[in-house]
């Protein structure tokens, strides 16, 4: 916000079929080994072992997994949603996409701006400059395009440096889907109606004008439409797409959940929206979603044509769906979580048993002429997440402090530890947390309180 094939005479990029070889990750002191590729180190990268350990976890391909279940779950709807005239299901779906992708399919491929915060090295996990683990599963979708894809569904794991509680972790799955209707197919009964106004002119990147394309950020927050578009294509377009998407929900949810539509914003989609649904007295966003840019159908050779585009996080509907109350346990190995989900069924998670928390505080004084906001808090908690791993729970930045003789900054931090499957002990989280403080004072050149 992926296991069939394109269109007949359309072969897939060689790049969509890396993730069937293993990661194999190695970082060496020049270079990283990724998935039979070999990246040169530089002052980007920032991918961390724990993280790499993720790589081939592939969590939503496990039978019987949550997510997994979800995801069946989504793509089952999907193909009964729109069936080809021979009965077949029109939307091919690609789940196995290698995470490596360049900073272009990341970022460039979908308008966002050069400036945009999401593109910081603080959020991503960089290979190097030009290539990054994907932040999201859009990341594919001008590829997919290009190959000749008019219908299909993209599932996979996306990696992006965030806070640590119990709804945050640094990999977690979505999926997306983009679906396009072409011009005779949308105005069928109606062929004297037009996709896009014929009276509209911006200019290549060239300089010359041209008809039909519009500038990548022209008017990207206006909810009526593209300047491009017609408004009977784009209203059409629309009430198909929130059609489709509400009975995802409700096949998801029930038929009687409440719902409501909430304007949004993304480089990619304009107008966009978010879906919400009120659950145990609540609203919660489930996805968000709206019209593709046409200069990104344009750019992929895609004319005559609009398009909608969705994404969802597996992890938010299954916690939902299953009563999950923590992130983590989708890692969990043991056999008393992951035997409690069967059968593509629905069941609410019971806890194991209750283990106790252990909390510890560590602060620090920065370098000095460093200030308190200066420092990522992405990068402590990528440190306490290599050193603790998983009885990581919560990270809480507690008090920031500035000398007022000495102009020093200080941060003092509170981290929750809890194991998922036995109880901590108190001497085990001290080591744990002397470990933290002195790869911190290491690779920061802190000095602990």
């Amino acid at each position: 916000f992926r296991h069939f094939v394109a269109r007949p005479g359309q072969p897939l990029p060689v790049q969509l079929y890396t993730r069937h070889f293993s990661s194999q990750a190695k970082i060496n002191k020049e270079t990283i080994d990724l998935y039979r590729q070999q990246y040169v180190r530089d002052s980007w990268t920032n991918l961390t072992p724990k993280v790499l350990s993720h790589l081939d976890r592939n969590l939503h391909l496990q039978r019987n997994h949550p997510l997994s279940i979800v995801r069946e779950r989504i793509v089952k709807y999907f193909y009964g949603a729109y069936l080809s005239p021979r009965g077949n299901p029109l939307f091919s779906v690609y789940d196995n996409l290698s995470p490596v992708v360049s900073v272009e399919q990341n970022f460039d491929q979908l308008l966002i701006p050069p400036d945009h915060p999401s593109r910081a090295k603080s959020d991503c996990y960089y290979v190097n400059k030009d290539y990054l683990l994907r932040a999201h599963t859009t990341a594919h979708q001008v590829e997919l395009i290009q190959a000749g894809l008019d219908n299909f569904l993209v599932v996979g794991d996306v990696y992006r440096r965030d806070e640590i509680d119990a709804t945050h972790y640094p990999v977690f799955h979505q999926l997306d889907a983009v679906r396009i209707v072409h011009q005779d197919k949308l105005f069928e009964r109606n062929p004297e109606l037009k996709i896009h106004e014929t009276h509209y002119k911006t200019h290549l990147s060239n300089g010359s004008p041209t008809t039909g394309m519009s500038s990548p950020l022209a008017d990207c927050i206006d909810q009526h439409k593209q300047p491009c578009h017609t408004l009977e294509a784009v209203k059409l377009c629309e009430h198909e797409m929130k059609k489709i998407l509400v009975g995802m929900v409700q096949k998801l949810f029930g038929q009687d959940i409440k719902y409501r539509w909430v304007d949004g914003y993304f480089p990619f989609t304009q107008p966009s929206w978010e879906l919400e649904i009120y659950f145990n007295g609540n609203w919660l966003e489930i996805l968000g979603c709206g019209i593709s840019r046409n200069e990104i159908l344009e750019r992929a050779g895609v004319q005559n044509s609009i398009a909608y585009a969705f994404g969802v996080g597996l992890e938010r509907l299954a916690m939902i769906l299953f009563d999950i109350p923590d992130i983590r346990l989708f890692w969990s190995t043991d056999s008393g979580f992951l035997n409690q989900f069967r059968d593509d069924s629905i069941v609410k998670y019971k806890p194991i048993s209750s283990y106790p928390q252990c909390s510890n505080d560590l602060s620090f004084w920065l370098p000095e002429g460093m200030s308190a906001d200066q420092f990522a808090l992405n990068d402590f908690y990528d440190i306490v997440r290599s050193v603790g791993g998983d009885i990581i729970e919560q990270v809480t930045l507690i008090d920031r402090f500035t000398h007022p003789k000495t102009g020093k900054s200080s941060l003092c931090f509170r981290i929750v530890y809890r194991h998922m499957e036995r109880t901590l002990t108190q001497a085990e989280v001290n080591v744990v947390h002397a470990k933290i403080g002195s790869e911190l004072v290491a690779t920061y050149n802190v000095s602990i309180r």
